[in-house]
């Protein structure tokens, strides 16, 4: 299993200790970009479909539940995870 395949699963589970650092390496394997926004914010932009904005978590790197779930319903509707 690759490194990425490991980050989508682990994503799946919801842990309470997802990590930035994941979270990149979930949306680059699916085709996103990341551009900085303002501030802490952080967009994933793909061509041909919609991005996701996030706040950039710190001084931590672990994203909140409300991340998590915000993230796993857009790569559903993207149909990028079932």
């Amino acid at each position: 299993m690759s490194r990425q395949e490991k980050a989508v699963q682990c994503l799946l589970a919801r842990p309470n200790d997802f990590a930035w650092g994941e979270l990149k390496t979930v949306m680059q394997s699916f085709g996103y970009e990341l551009t900085t926004v303002g501030g802490s914010g952080r967009k994933f932009v793909r061509q041909g479909s919609k991005s996701f904005m996030v706040h950039e978590p710190h001084p931590q790197k672990i994203l909140k539940a409300y991340q998590i779930r915000a993230l796993i319903e857009f790569l559903r509707v993207q149909g990028d995870i079932q």
